[in-house]
């Protein structure tokens, strides 16, 4: 995994979208990506079938650095899926773009995923031993070896018979000469949308990508459920016994784009009323609500609304500086913040502020935010995360710090206060986040996929486990 250490930020997962019956698939594709580029900007790829053989683009970067001027051309085709990659497994390389694509018996095969499978270090190591060879480092080429080996005669048999020995959180896309393929993990960890485009059909992420094209939102595809979709129209299947729902709590509170729709709900007002709900936990006498750009925003707005107390800008973000990961030196990676966010001092300047923040990772990068704001003359400054507490971390295809690296894992909320220099620490209860989505949390069997807040992960984590056992027999040689 990559972490970049200067940005605390969860790493969004990656994007993708599929597009089936319509002419300027391959442009669709790339306006869909688009859209999604918050969830990956390590690279982008696109993959097309044209009624006669295959095309696939693959590029290290943004989509419109890659993906402009007559798509049509260079990747003819009414048919195609596409990719935002940010690496959560494999190595940032070219092999590790996505789609991947392979020629197998009854067809070609292009497949993008968001997500992790948390048993594919365990698969392939099985698959290698039977010989298989691998083309890349990613988890998603372990799903393409297994429907290459099932001996299944029809493609879609092949694909959900692959599915039934992945674990983990995924949404997948898969592209044959004939058929779009969408799928999502048995309880719907990470998220997958239908729409309908005149005769096409569009999958995507998220309801932003439709929108960004003109497609109407049909529906989520539902947990553990995978659609086949041909000239002759949309078929659901239902490969595993049924379960319940358990989506990532994260879409609502960092990843997914603020004008999304997620289960029915607007993002936007799920994140100011998330900003409501931290007002009500965690009150603070001060003179301005100030907002960590730019994810912090919603919440923020909500905070002044439930307390009265005035919304200022008083960070400036910059979208112009590309990601401190790529910085050649360690001087470079600590002046980021500076680069990214400039102080108002004419709204911090003698004012008490209270901070509000999507959430605290690591901690380091809203520390230094803090001492930027003290240094343009604030009086007092006061923290919020709109998210509780991070105390684990994810196997589910968000890139994170370990549990040592999480600053609420291994810290007091005094001692955290301490470390970022506020005057007052506070953070949104679990049931807040609930009561902000709108449900009362069952604590028996939680609607969502809370792990990182609470511990309580939805699934086997087996390659992670397998790792623990290897670190514990490492140690014992060593007593």
């Amino acid at each position: 995994m990559f972490w970049d250490h200067d940005d605390d930020k969860p790493r969004e997962e990656c994007g993708i979208v599929g597009v089936f019956n319509h002419p300027e698939a391959s442009l669709l594709v790339a306006l869909g990506l688009h859209a999604l580029q918050h969830r990956g900007q390590e690279a982008c790829g696109i993959a097309t079938f044209d009624g006669k053989k295959f095309h696939n683009e693959r590029h290290m970067g943004l989509v419109g650095e890659n993906f402009g001027g007559d798509l049509t051309t260079r990747l003819p085709g009414s048919a195609g899926i596409g990719h935002n990659r940010y690496s959560t497994q494999g190595k940032p390389a070219m092999r590790n773009i996505q789609p991947i694509f392979a020629d197998l018996a009854s067809s070609g095969f292009a497949l993008a995923h968001n997500g992790n499978l948390t048993n594919a270090r365990a698969l392939r190591k099985e698959l290698i031993e039977k010989g298989a060879i691998f083309q890349s480092t990613m988890d998603t080429e372990v799903l393409l070896q297994l429907v290459a080996r099932s001996t299944k005669p029809l493609m879609r048999e092949r694909f959900m018979e692959a599915l039934r020995h992945v674990e983990g959180g995924y949404a997948f896309v898969g592209l044959t000469n004939k058929k779009l393929i969408g799928a999502r993990d048995p309880i719907g960890i990470r998220p997958l949308v239908l729409g309908k485009l005149g005769d096409g059909w569009v999958l995507a992420s998220e309801t932003c990508a439709l929108d960004i094209i003109g497609a109407e939102f049909v529906r989520e595809i539902e947990n553990g459920e995978v659609v086949i979709i041909t000239e002759d129209g949309v078929e659901s299947f239902h490969p595993f016994p049924k379960r319940a729902e358990s989506p990532c709590l994260f879409e609502y509170v960092y990843f997914a784009r603020p004008d999304s729709i997620v289960q029915g709900r607007s993002v936007y007002q799920v994140r100011r009323r998330m900003g409501h709900q931290l007002a009500r936990e965690n009150p603070a006498d001060v003179d301005v609500i100030v907002p960590v750009p730019d994810s912090g925003v919603p919440a923020a707005i909500g905070f002044s609304e439930q307390s009265g107390v005035p919304f200022q800008l008083g960070i400036i973000r910059s979208h112009y500086v590309g990601r401190t990961f790529i910085e050649p030196t360690q001087t470079g990676r600590q002046k980021s913040v500076s680069k990214k966010h400039s102080p108002n001092r004419a709204v911090l300047e003698g004012k008490r502020v209270l901070l509000v923040d999507d959430s605290i990772v690591r901690g380091n990068t809203s520390r230094k935010i803090v001492q930027m704001v003290r240094e343009a003359g604030a009086k007092e400054v006061h923290l919020r995360s709109a998210s509780p507490p991070i105390v684990n971390p994810d196997f589910y295809g968000i890139d994170m710090p370990t549990k040592a690296e999480l600053l609420a894992s291994n810290n007091s909320l005094e001692q955290m206060r301490d470390f970022l220099n506020v005057e007052s620490l506070g953070f949104l209860s679990v049931q807040g986040l609930y009561a902000a989505i709108g449900i009362e949390r069952n604590i028996d069997q939680p609607q969502f996929s809370d792990h990182c807040f609470t511990g309580r992960y939805p699934t086997r984590l087996v390659d992670n486990a397998r790792e623990e056992s290897a670190k514990d027999r490492q140690l014992s040689l060593l007593d």
